[in-house]
């Protein structure tokens, strides 16, 4: 029998206001791993109201009594690691490797947020007033929208919701359709075993397609104050249209079209590796895989023959299967859409070099050369194990190709001399560079985001602080003040 998921709005478990739920898929059996409510705006309006009525409270707590609740909840998701290891294979067809790294990124998170309750800093600014004391005062800012995408599902919610937490603000999280446990329902439970107060954080969760009413009633909402949104750039701009118009501050994660640079001087046996890394990793379900490979032309012969060889080893499979790479794609949808792009750029004169055809629910890790730039591949974030490998003549050609996206969210650059990949990195239009290394990487402190189309803002523990609390002047006079009327 299939688990029951409700909606946790101010401590308790509840289930929809309209009654309905909906089935959470297994991506690679196909088998109904769960019913999970399926919300509305009524059930987002009380989880916002609830939220904000455990403000007050939870922003006066004493920064050590907030600190302990993070540690316990790492605690607590340390013990239940093999259980949630198997929820993200079971949900979001993720394969060991990358559920380990999901574990331990939300491992550090918790514990590194635990110091950020005392984190929230002012300063004394001088005045020219005479008896006049000013200060700059940091406070939370209040109910807190968390919407959070499936991929990495238990990191992009942990990212979303333990910052603004942990400085003092309550939070609403929506997470994902597609992954509303382990995006979601599990962080409740993490924080609720480790004594966080009702109300501080809600999670509401919702069927296919009714995303947008649950959205809009978390934007619009005036006790909500804050937005961060993971997710596609299309829809990152509905919203923060929608934002704009209500004067709502949004950190937007987006998609991105990543390049990784092959320079000339790189070590090859370490370029393919890197390479495959970066772009196959969790099957390519991953915002930040490479998805451009640019190799400059003295070494692109060898640097092809042994990247096909190395692609063509990765084992396609069951994510419960410690050697599988390339696990099932998130849904049918995805898998189609991959499809159809790879086709279409076939048709107008791409060469597939590897793979290409589909293994459902699967699709193999597959590379293309000579991807004609109409083609949607050529220009469009794919999520899956899809790479254009391309030949450049030298560096600023690479920095050309690269910077020709009109997103910008991670690259990686590998080369022999290092002061040559930073002076790249520093040319590239892009939010993260990593010189000697592919683009998948984060950290939680980390300013982790990207330029143009690839979003607003950045995430990272060290850096919430300026998008999650509001800054406030504030003066004090010891002495009465002479005014002339």
């Amino acid at each position: 029998m299939s688990e029951v998921v409700r909606h946790f709005i101010g401590g308790r478990w509840r289930d929809s206001v309209n009654g309905r739920r909906h089935p959470d898929h297994d991506p690679w059996t196909g088998e109904v791993i769960a019913e999970v409510a399926s919300g509305d705006a009524d059930d987002a309006r009380d989880a916002v109201e609830a939220a904000h009525a455990a403000f007050p409270a939870w922003a006066e707590l004493a920064p050590t009594e907030r600190q302990l609740i993070f540690l316990r909840a790492a605690d607590v998701l340390s013990r239940r690691k093999t259980e949630i290891i198997g929820l993200l294979a079971g949900e979001t067809g993720c394969g060991a490797h990358f559920a380990e790294i999901q574990l331990q990124f939300c491992l550090s998170l918790l514990r590194q947020a635990a110091g950020l309750a005392f984190a929230a800093t002012g300063q004394v600014l001088p005045s020219d007033v005479q008896g006049t004391r000013a200060l700059a005062l940091r406070r939370p800012v209040g109910v807190v929208a968390a919407i959070s995408a499936w991929n990495a599902a238990l990191v992009l919610a942990g990212r979303a919701i333990v910052g603004p937490m942990a400085l003092g603000n309550t939070v609403v999280l929506k997470p994902s359709e597609e992954a509303p446990i382990t995006g979601g329902t599990v962080w409740a439970e993490l924080f609720a075993e480790a004594g966080l107060p009702p109300g501080v954080l809600n999670v509401v969760t919702h069927a296919p397609g009714d995303a947008g009413a649950i959205v809009e009633e978390c934007v619009t909402h005036p006790r909500v104050r804050r937005i961060n949104f993971t997710g596609s750039t299309v829809t990152g701009r509905r919203l923060a249209e929608l934002a704009a118009r209500h004067l709502k501050r949004p950190v937007l994660q987006l998609s991105g079209h990543n390049s990784l640079i092959v320079l000339a001087d790189a070590d090859l046996e370490y370029a393919v590796n890197a390479a495959a890394y970066g772009a196959f990793l969790h099957q390519g379900e991953v915002c930040m895989c490479a998805r451009r490979i640019l190799v400059e032309r003295p070494i692109a012969e060898e640097f092809t023959e042994r990247f096909i060889a190395k692609v063509s080893q990765l084992p396609v499979g069951d994510p419960r299967d410690p050697a599988t790479v390339l696990g099932p794609l998130i849904n049918q949808w995805a898998l189609s859409l991959i499809t159809r792009r790879v086709e279409e750029a076939v048709a107008l004169g791409a060469r597939v070099l590897i793979g290409g055809t589909p293994q459902p629910p699967c699709y193999p890790a597959t590379v293309l050369t000579d991807v004609p730039e109409e083609a949607e591949l050529a220009f469009e974030e794919t999520f899956g194990p899809v790479a254009l490998l391309e030949i450049v003549e030298n560096r600023d050609h690479a920095v050309q190709r690269s910077n020709a996206s009109r997103y910008g969210l991670t690259a990686g650059i590998i080369t022999d001399d290092v002061y040559r990949g930073l002076d790249l990195a520093r040319r590239l239009e892009v939010g993260i560079v990593h010189v000697n290394d592919q683009p998948v990487n984060d950290e939680p402190h980390m300013p982790f985001g990207g330029l143009k189309d690839s979003g607003w803002g950045r995430f990272g523990l060290n850096f919430a602080t300026e998008d999650f609390t509001e800054l406030q002047w504030a003066t004090l006079r010891s002495t009465p003040r002479t005014f002339p009327f």
